[in-house]
């Protein structure tokens, strides 16, 4: 498998239209980083307990990435508005024998639901980086709740060319209204996914 650390960097091509914001995996003050992108990002009229709400959230989300291993990620958020989504790519540990699209698809198949709006949808693509499995769903955060939150995501399963190894990128998000803007901006960022 190769090491992460042999990549100079993981890039994506944050769409331009939107607010993203790259998360610091690698900042040894992460929260200093979190005040200070959160000043930034929401401009000094804003009250500072909302400055600090949206620091606390911003290192939940690099926190999240961080425990995952991820190589890059970053949040979509409005200057008025809390995050809307977030996107990580990672490296996932597989066997040799387990590098095809048809195994990501037997896995994907077997994976717990419940699943909203019937099964997860299951696309094989290409992408610049590789071939790939696309996989759409939704799910509730507590499947045995009689209510809560439900996520959307599309996360594409890379097999990259010039690495023995695969790669997830995923976006989520909770605002089910976005869904379709969303899952255009997904395939997006998947498209633009690049190792160096």
């Amino acid at each position: 498998m190769t090491n992460p650390a042999d990549w100079r960097e993981c890039r994506v091509a944050l769409p331009a239209h939107h607010n993203w914001l790259v998360l610091d995996l690698r900042n040894e003050d992460p929260e200093t980083w979190a005040r200070t992108l959160a000043g930034q990002h929401l401009g000094g009229d804003v009250p500072e307990p909302w400055r600090e709400a949206f620091a606390t959230d911003l290192l939940w989300y690099r926190g999240a990435a961080v425990r995952q291993g991820a190589l890059c990620a970053a949040v979509l958020a409005p200057q008025d508005g809390p995050v809307v989504a977030s996107y990580t790519v990672r490296e996932l540990n597989i066997p040799p024998e387990s590098l095809t699209v048809a195994a990501f698809r037997a896995e994907a198949e077997r994976a717990d639901g419940p699943y909203f709006g019937g099964e997860q949808i299951l696309t094989e693509v290409e992408l610049p980086l590789g071939p790939a499995l696309r996989v759409h769903r939704q799910e509730p955060t507590d499947p045995d709740a009689d209510s809560g939150t439900v996520v959307e995501g599309v996360a594409h399963y890379v097999l990259p060319r010039r690495y023995p190894t695969a790669l997830e990128g995923r976006l989520l998000w909770t605002s089910l209204g976005l869904g379709a803007e969303l899952v255009k901006v997904a395939d997006e960022l998947a498209d633009s996914l690049r190792l160096a």
